[in-house]
């Protein structure tokens, strides 16, 4: 039997106006801030030093200009890598939300007329298993909470578990093995 191999790449798009300001943003389609586009392409340079088998993205704009500012203008966008849908708490910050729901994080309470954590980890287990499926060098470009969940699929944790990731705008991480174990080979690094 032979070891598994292949890795996930994970990008999180540049910043937005609302990521900046700590405002919850899934199905809002927000503009790249000028620094997001800046650090969009500053991605380019190392990641052309990669060869990838297939790249993907969320089919949000954000994550879309993230990649063809990168160089992956060809992207295939998958609707599975979505930010997690906040619902009602879209545009909110977590200090806004705690008004009302003490002690809210998305990792722990409900979004609601959003996603829960069963629907996310549904979507994002048909992304590994793609991944999984493809083999080789695969590249990703979304979102804080979902890229975060996607991470803690590939290790086979709850996608409750993205709490322990902390993730910054237009940063690379890498998901690999150890022999037959998915591991963490690089986390929330600077391109």
């Amino acid at each position: 039997m032979s070891e598994r191999t292949g890795e996930l790449w994970i990008v999180r798009h540049g910043e937005t106006a609302w990521s900046s300001a700590g405002k919850h943003t899934s199905t809002t389609d927000l503009p790249l801030t000028p620094a997001g586009e800046q650090a969009g392409r500053a991605l380019a340079a190392p990641l052309a030093t990669t060869s990838f088998d297939l790249v993907l993205t969320s089919p949000r704009a954000r994550a879309r200009r993230t990649a063809e500012l990168a160089g992956f203008a060809e992207a295939e966008v998958d609707d599975d890598l979505t930010e997690w849908d906040y619902g009602d708490y879209e545009g909110l910050t977590t200090p806004e939300i705690r008004l009302d729901v003490p002690g809210w994080t998305v990792w722990s309470h409900p979004c609601p007329g959003g996603e829960d954590a069963a629907q996310v980890t549904g979507r994002l287990d048909r992304v590994v298993a793609r991944v999984r499926d493809h083999g080789g060098r695969v590249l990703t470009f979304g979102h804080g909470h979902e890229s975060r969940a996607l991470a803690c699929r590939w290790l086979g944790l709850p996608v409750t578990d993205g709490r322990l990731f902390r993730l910054d705008t237009a940063r690379v991480s890498v998901l690999g093995y150890e022999r037959d174990s998915p591991v963490v080979a690089r986390w929330n690094t600077e391109p």
